[in-house]
């Protein structure tokens, strides 16, 4: 029971450190050292931390992240994504609601490149906003075509949250990223079914821009080839059993490398930073990755776990309630925290 009870006293100290706004890695690693200190000896829990750190540093799997995240940040510095956003902007910014619709074809197509909601809806946001206010567009609707475009980022494979719940729960990353594809597709559309209705319902807050002849339509598609071809190489190859997550991640950062070289996109300057917010990203992931395991164990030790399912059993909740109590506490962290987190 004292157990128990320091394992409760550890979740609500872990709540209380984000909500502080202490970054997750380093709530979890706290939180996970003082109760493994507790449970056992400092020795101890110095220990775990340095094995978990060392084995994190030296898993081969884990050389995806910086590989995906390196594709995904070429990409952005060196033009590719304006050219994924202008692309979707010349077949269906004609329409109603046209440059709404083509931020979320954006966002589809350039979260198979950065496995990030975050990276989707700021790259993409940088372009397409500015473009929609000047059509007039309103506000909640420019706003939440890229939120919610953005989020396809962490659904849409290469997904670096996939690899990262692959990697904790010893799960496959190509099988992870075949069960997103479909989901992805699947809320895209849904997406671009809500800004229909609602442009429909109100004409006003989604302008039609200027309809392009066929021939601006074709070289416009023709710009945005080089992505189209890094995403079918990358995944398509996963799919097709050619390469290995790792390996597909090497080749479409190569690629990326490549077309930005043939673009005369990429200088020293476009170059380190790219390389630097791939490190920043990758540091940050693997932090949450080893303040995870610091975490889980602690957890164990106090029988969080095994209560926390007996007391389940016991409500006889339902599959229905139960996943509805889990979303909703999805959507409370998510005000407060990232999606990596």
């Amino acid at each position: 029971m004292q157990s128990v009870l320091l394992g409760c006293i550890g979740l609500i100290l872990l709540l209380v450190l984000m909500l502080v706004r202490v970054p997750v890695a380093i709530a979890m690693t706290v939180v996970g050292m003082i109760g493994l200190t507790i449970l056992n000896s400092w020795p101890a829990a110095l220990a775990s931390l340095v094995s978990e750190a060392w084995t994190v540093a030296t898993f081969f799997e884990l050389t995806v992240i910086p590989l995906f995240v390196l594709m995904g940040n070429i990409a952005s510095i060196c033009g590719m994504s304006r050219d994924l956003y202008a692309a979707a902007n010349a077949w269906v910014g004609g329409m109603r609601g046209g440059l709404a619709h083509a931020t979320v074809i954006g966002c589809t197509g350039f979260a198979a490149l950065s496995g990030s909601s975050v990276a989707s809806a700021l790259t993409l946001g940088r372009v397409a906003m500015p473009e929609m206010a000047r059509y007039g567009y309103d506000k909640k609707l420019a706003a939440g075509a890229v939120a919610a475009g953005g989020t396809l980022g962490i659904l849409i494979p290469p997904s670096t949250g996939f690899v990262i719940y692959a990697i904790l729960t010893e799960e496959s990353i190509g099988r992870l990223f075949l069960a997103g594809v479909i989901p992805g597709i699947l809320l895209a559309s849904l997406f671009l079914v809500t800004i229909y209705i609602q442009t429909m319902l109100k004409p006003e807050i989604g302008p039609r821009a200027q309809t392009l002849p066929q021939a601006e339509k074709m070289a416009a598609l023709k710009r945005a080839t080089s992505i189209v071809f890094i995403i079918v190489v990358t995944i398509g190859g996963i799919y097709g059993g050619v390469f290995t997550p790792v390996e597909a991640a090497a080749v479409g950062a190569m690629l990326a490398f490549m077309f930005a070289i043939l673009r005369k996109s990429l200088g020293k300057k476009s170059l380190s930073s790219a390389l630097l917010q791939t490190v920043s990203t990758t540091v940050m992931i693997f932090l949450i990755i080893i303040g995870a395991n610091i975490f889980s164990p602690f957890l164990a030790l106090t029988g969080i776990p095994e209560s926390l399912a007996k007391t389940l059993v016991t409500l006889d909740f339902g599959p229905t309630l139960l996943l509805a109590i889990i979303l909703a506490t999805f959507i409370f962290l998510g005000t407060f925290l990232d999606g990596f987190a």
